[in-house]
């Protein structure tokens, strides 16, 4: 009983002086679910801190403090900030402090004096110090940026690091399929609609090519498509860096969007937005009807390292394979959201490997309702495969023209199902456009697809080759 009392009262001073690290009782519940989730120090991307709540209540973290280990460097996060069950949010901390080789990352309440957590390194994040699994394991370093999505730990949603890579799923031979020197350098993202290809290039142009009667494509010579069209934002003006180009379910009579990175009169600032736009009439231009600017929402990236790729995945294919919605942390409902597109958009960004997407409502709001990696270094491409219920996940040269593909997995999340080689015959181009045919291309079990060639090689940009049915 001595022993015990004498024990107690040892404890006293340690509680008075503060000897106990974390939050008081009457903050625990709070911050209970919030961790810092992923640093990132390189200088590649902005040095930023993100936050993941694991918790299963809505945390609002409107003025709560992030500092590295100089207590006068501090970043304050906004006002109307909310962390929901299973969200992510990265902040660019880069404008008020570096985070250094040897530092430490902390997250306090917006008292400035209660810390709710914290990490710190030694070396620099390569590319990342990422917590595995995500809000409850350690950290280590990770291949892949992630920011406003799940740690690329190797498995799981999107991650999938472990995957070995295969041979390509076709014939290991390849053509060319464009007559030589027609586009010239900067041809990007890539969609087919039957008989027509739709064809993106940087710089502000779209094209839309039409069967050239030998297995390739050629511009369409009516409605002024024989040179491409020039795009511009609504209003007329700017020149839309057109990184990559898709169709929802309604084909392009409900309009062709596309995805850029920058205003090419502003290249270096960026401006990541899906823009739609109305091709049906006649002329040398096309003003967007509607932009969606998506900047604000994302980790900082190098304005020439934004969005590459786009495709749309309708409702029905989503809710069918039960697709969790990362704003709820619930099964996605189509009926959350009027007046859409009637399915969802996922844009590729080349800088992070990081894909998101996105409801874009007819009002011009929108909603994020996936993040999650590519488990690569860049997505160059984005396409959905119907016939296979999968989707394509494209990188350039940069990871040797491999393809990934994903499905939505048992807890809703999009999660690699296989990792391929570029075909055999096809040198390590700079591929940044990749499209396919439709199911009712199928022949001897196999069906085209293509390539487009940012860089022009011996000049040709667009390529053919098969895929099994």
């Amino acid at each position: 009983m001595r022993r015990c009392l004498t024990r107690l009262l040892l404890a006293v001073p340690l509680l008075a002086a503060g000897a106990l690290t974390g939050p008081p009782a009457a903050h625990a519940a709070v911050t209970d679910g919030v961790r810092i989730n992923e640093v990132v120090t390189t200088g590649d991307v902005n040095d930023s801190i993100e936050l993941y709540n694991k918790g299963t209540a809505t945390v609002d973290v409107s003025g709560w403090i992030l500092k590295d280990n100089d207590k006068d460097h501090t970043y304050k996060i906004a006002s109307g900030t909310l962390l929901g069950p299973g969200a992510y949010k990265a902040f660019d901390v880069s404008g008020k402090f570096g985070l250094g080789s040897d530092d430490t990352a902390r997250l306090y309440l917006a008292d400035g004096t209660t810390q709710v957590d914290s990490f710190s390194w030694s070396e620099h994040s390569d590319p990342s110090w990422s917590r595995c699994p995500d809000g409850t394991g350690a950290f280590e370093q990770a291949a892949t940026v992630t920011l406003g999505g799940p740690d690329d730990c190797g498995t799981g949603a999107g991650g999938g690091g472990s995957t070995t890579p295969t041979a390509w799923p076709g014939s290991s031979s390849v053509a060319t399929a464009d007559a030589a020197n027609v586009f010239g350098q900067d041809l990007s993202g890539l969609y087919q609609e039957g008989g027509v290809l739709w064809a993106a290039q940087n710089g502000g142009r779209l094209w839309r090519l039409v069967r050239d009667g030998s297995g390739g494509w050629k511009p369409d010579t009516a409605g002024g498509w024989s040179s491409g069209r020039t795009l511009r934002y609504p209003g007329g003006s700017g020149t839309p860096d057109s990184e990559g180009v898709t169709l929802t379910g309604a084909g392009s009579t409900a309009g062709v969007f596309v995805a850029s990175e920058r205003d090419g009169d502003a290249s270096g600032t960026s401006r990541l937005s899906v823009l739609k736009y109305d091709v049906s009439g006649s002329g040398s231009s096309l003003t967007a009807a509607k932009e969606w600017n998506l900047t604000s929402g994302l980790p900082s990236t190098g304005s020439n390292l934004g969005f590459e790729g786009i495709t749309w995945i309708p409702d029905t294919a989503l809710t069918g394979a039960g697709f969790k919605d990362a704003s709820t942390g619930a099964a996605y409902d189509p009926a959350r959201y009027s007046g859409h597109s009637g399915g969802v958009f996922f844009v590729g960004v080349e800088g992070t490997g990081m894909i998101y997407g996105y409801v874009l409502a007819d009002s011009g709001s929108y909603t994020r309702v996936a993040s999650f990696s590519s488990g690569m270094s860049g997505v160059m491409e984005l396409q959905w495969e119907a016939q296979a219920s999968r989707l394509w996940a494209v990188c350039d040269d940069t990871c040797d023209g491999r393809h990934r593909t994903l499905k939505i997995d048992t807890t809703g999340v999009f999660t690699t199902t296989g990792l391929f080689n570029r075909p055999s015959g096809m040198p390590d181009y700079n591929n940044e456009g990749f499209a396919l045919a439709g199911a009712d291309e199928c022949v001897a079990g196999a069906k085209p697809v293509y390539w487009a060639d940012d860089s022009n090689d011996g000049g040709h940009a667009l390529r053919r080759g098969t895929i099994a049915c």
